[in-house]
């Protein structure tokens, strides 16, 4: 039975049985205390919390899940695996122990002719919790297992909680028996690998307190509604049915390995090592279309720092496996989607954008593993040289963030050249990255309050309703006060505060426009200066500011009211940014997705997915083509519509955002058509001009451009005129010929330097006779210790080196170490003779003596090497070391 059939079925049933199907979520957790989606009852989490009601009381679902806990066990187990598919279904309050188990027992042994999944019943084991009677019985007594294929387990096996105090309750599991030849009998307590589990139902019955982790935690008491939560991994579920060892072999997963087998010129079956390499790229390359159909972008941080380390991973096994630097993913890449298309047909509608995202990435890797690796051997070799075997953290760090290079990477990396990694440095440094970024981000989209708070602000006063679309006031009533992160039933002057309404004209922040700001007035008794409008969770909306006066009071009547002419300053740059959508498209074709976007007043920012920079000519080409639509007066419409019938009509929907059944469809004419909740123009006319500032590069396959819009774009064209103006009387040279002006005094002035600096290096090299004149002998050697003429360069240094060394022969042992301190950092070069290497002094080792002097490092070969420091007062100290050293050989 195929994937897509068993999802097919499993859906079916339960929705005869009465149970919503809800359709999957995306990867990217909703929840702010979740990066991706990692099991199939988290979309339904808020549900299960108490912190909002749920519009259904039984779900059913097929959930796409992303793990990455124990990514370094993909491959080598049969069951470990980054993206998979649970299938679940939810009683919300409903049923509980008493139905969720015959329907589960009904779907797996009902034939397949019947509908079911036709295994065996004399296949099957079931597990429950030690003190659970009530589901034994039923297990025994209504569904008829036969008592000694019912085992009993501790809470470690099958009892659930999140780990924290909340609900929590037993667990029941079903496990299928896969023969003799797996291992021992004796059901599930014997032998989990011949054993294996293939559907958990939880009984979430209970509320637990502070304690323990999964288990030693106390239980408060009873759940005011007993709720059902279940799960069956459809990849394993599939192993069992396609009769097949491991999920990496199934119909889906099995078409990208084979693919890959096929693609580097290799057999699975043949080699475990080469086995276990096969089996990550298929499961990281279906893994990482997934992340890319759900909006997430490989880069250093967060999620999408997950889809590139899965993606070089791949890369790298790749190239390990065929032995060359072919590119593979693209057709790696259409193979996953073809075999998943069944299950997630929206996949064929993204497969442009999803290539040109990890076609992107691969080739940028390419050009990542050249740079760094080089950095990577260089940095290896002057550990060794030093007697080291710890790789430093700081070299890893500079590796990460410059380079892309993920840790893990750089760990395997080093372990092939039998050396470590100072881990704990590289993370130190790492999160001083992130604090400053994480403080802002939830100073920004949080406040001081947990996010508890707002479920609990959001259950009790329901959504927010927004009338900003058609009102810029209005009467509104406060619902909740939040101050210094806790509720309050008032706020008073001074005060930074939080504020619920029920309703509001206040826009807040979201798709790139930026939140509104303005007044929320108490007649005769309180004003207060909204600053930041922000929705925490989806339809709540937060307004955030301070009291300029009096108080305010839950319950209170306030006039809201925005700042007009910001909302509309805003709005120009919204449908602007429509615009030039449209005509990136056009330039670049479909690929040109939108990667993020920033809405404020007079001014836009607008990402974009394309391989290449774009170049002026076609740069202006675009501006041309956004001005001359604007010019033609077109009427902004907005409708809401179904989902499904918005996307039959072309319009755009937002790569990664999250849509609901009916959507807001914005229209420019046919010239442009968008999914958006943003606010608008009524005409393209009241943008005025868009002038795009420039385009850039910010990560890999993503490119910015920025524009002025309206008044702001009318006053940077006139600086720019005035200061074209300028240049042209004081080069006494009309406007029009300014460009080859400056291209001629620019070429003239590089070749002056150059010429300058041909001359200072002849002159340092000059010096070399007189230097070698110096050498005074150090044991059996004869050295060189000396600073370098003032002003020399590094790259001189290193010339003036050799050019000294080579004039001291052959003939015996020489040694010529020298300093320079360009930039205020002192440099070491030293390099050694064949004589003086003969007799065991290698350069790579005296310059580790100099550079420590120098409070830095180095390395480098034994005929030559450099290394520097931080404290340009030792350089004497670090050449009478080498000296030293030399004698002492």
């Amino acid at each position: 039975m195929e994937t897509a059939e068993i999802a097919r079925r499993f859906l079916s049933f339960f929705e005869k049985n009465g149970h919503t199907v809800v359709p999957s979520a995306s990867l990217i957790a909703e929840d702010p205390t979740l990066l991706l989606v990692p099991a199939g009852m988290v979309p339904f989490k808020p549900f299960f919390l108490g912190q909002r009601t749920p519009p259904y009381d039984t779900a059913t679902s097929v959930q796409k899940c992303i793990r990455t806990k124990d990514i370094e066990e993909v491959g080598k187990t049969s069951r470990h695996a980054t993206f998979f598919q649970m299938l679940g279904n939810f009683s919300f309050g409903d049923y509980f122990k008493e139905k969720a188990i015959p329907l589960a027992w009904e779907l797996v042994t009902t034939p397949v002719e019947d509908g079911g999944f036709g295994i065996d019943p004399d296949k099957l084991w079931v597990t429950v919790y030690l003190e659970d009677d009530e589901a034994e019985r039923i297990w025994r007594e209504v569904v008829g297992v036969r008592p000694e294929r019912i085992q009993r387990m501790g809470m470690e096996e099958n009892y659930w909680s999140m780990g924290v105090p909340g609900p929590c309750g037993p667990c029941s599991e079903i496990f299928y028996d896969r023969g003799p030849e797996y291992g021992a009998e004796g059901g599930p307590q014997a032998d989990e690998n011949r054993y294996i589990e293939i559907w958990n139902l939880v009984f979430m019955q209970y509320e637990r307190g502070e304690g323990g982790d999964k288990t030693g935690f106390p239980i408060i008491g009873e759940l005011p509604k007993r709720n059902i939560d279940t799960g069956m991994g459809l990849e394993r579920l599939a192993s069992v049915l396609q009769g097949v060892d491991n999920i990496y072999e199934t119909d889906i997963i099995g078409r990208v390995l084979r693919r890959a087998a096929e693609l580097t010129g290799t057999r699975y079956g043949d080699d475990s090592d080469q086995d276990v390499m096969l089996r990550v790229v298929a499961d990281h390359v279906r893994s990482a279309v997934m992340l890319v159909a759900d909006g997430v972008k490989p880069g250093n941080e967060k999620a999408g720092y997950v889809l590139r380390r899965i993606l070089r991973r791949s890369i790298r096994n790749l190239r390990l496996l065929s032995g060359s630097d072919t590119a593979f993913l693209h057709e790696l890449t259409a193979v996953s989607i073809d075999a998943m298309k069944d299950i997630y047909p929206d996949l064929l509608d993204k497969a442009d954008v999803i290539h040109g995202v990890i076609d992107t990435e691969e080739k940028n890797f390419a050009e990542t593993l050249r740079a760094g690796t080089a950095l990577f051997g260089r940095v290896a070799e002057r550990t060794r040289a030093e007697g080291g075997s710890v790789f430093s953290g700081s070299e890893a760090f500079q590796l990460h963030d410059t380079y892309g290079f993920p840790i893990d990477l750089t760990l395997e990396m080093a372990a092939e050249q039998g050396l470590s990694v100072d881990e704990s440095a590289f993370r130190e440094l790492m999160q001083k990255q992130r604090e400053t970024a994480k403080a802002d981000a939830r100073a920004k989209k949080l406040g001081n309050a947990d996010i508890s708070l707002y479920a609990q602000l959001l259950e009790g006063a329901g959504a927010t309703d927004f009338l900003g679309y058609s009102d810029s006031r209005s009467e509104s009533r406060i619902k909740g006060i939040v101050v210094d992160g806790a509720a309050s039933p008032a706020a008073r002057e001074g005060e930074r505060v939080e504020i619920v309404l029920d309703s509001t004209p206040f826009y807040a922040e979201s798709g790139g426009q930026l939140a509104d700001t303005g007044t929320l007035s108490v007649d005769g008794r309180g004003l207060v200066d909204v600053e930041d409008v922000q929705k925490p969770l989806p339809g709540l909306f937060v307004h955030r500011g301070t009291v300029r006066s009096g108080e305010i009071a839950l319950e209170d009547t306030v006039h809201a009211s925005i700042d007009t002419d910001r909302r509309h300053a805003i709005e120009r740059s919204h449908s602007a940014t429509h615009l030039i959508h449209s005509a990136l498209r056009n330039a670049l074709g479909p690929t040109a997705g939108q990667a993020g976007s920033e809405n404020r007043p007079g001014h836009l920012r607008f990402d974009f997915t394309a391989d290449n920079a774009l170049g002026g000519e076609r740069l202006a080409e675009v501006e041309e083509e956004v001005n001359t639509v604007l010019a033609r007066d077109i009427e902004v419409q907005t409708q809401e519509r179904g989902l499904e019938e918005a996307l039959r009509m072309g319009a755009m929907a937002m790569f990664g955002e999250k849509y609901g059944d009916r959507v807001r469809v914005v229209e420019m004419s046919d010239y442009s058509v968008e999914l958006c909740g943003g606010t608008h123009v009524p005409s393209t006319a009241r943008l005025g001009i868009v002038k795009l500032l420039g385009e850039s590069s910010i990560g890999s396959g993503v490119r910015r451009v920025e524009a002025a819009v309206g008044a702001d774009a009318f006053r940077r064209l006139s600086r720019e005129s005035a200061l074209v103006g300028q240049l042209s009387e004081q080069l006494k040279t009309p406007r029009e010929e300014l460009p080859e002006r400056i291209d001629a005094m620019v070429s003239r002035l590089r070749t002056a330097e150059k010429e300058i600096e041909r001359l200072r290096a002849a002159q340092v090299l000059q010096a070399a006779g007189s230097i070698a004149e110096g050498a005074r002998r150090h044991g059996s050697a004869l050295v060189v210790a000396q600073a370098a003429p003032e002003g020399t360069s590094g790259d001189d240094l290193r010339k003036l080196v050799l050019d000294v060394r080579g004039r001291l022969g052959e003939d015996e042992p020489v040694v010529v170490a020298m300093t320079a301190v360009p930039k205020d950092r002192p440099v070491v070069v030293i390099a050694v003779n064949k004589a003086g290497q003969k007799a065991g002094v290698k350069a790579g080792e005296l310059v580790g003596v100099a550079a420590r002097v120098l409070g830095g490092g180095g390395g480098g070969k034994p005929d030559i090497a450099q290394g520097g420091g931080s404290d340009a007062g030792k350089v004497d100290e670090a050449l009478r070391a080498v000296e030293a050293r030399v004698a002492s050989a």
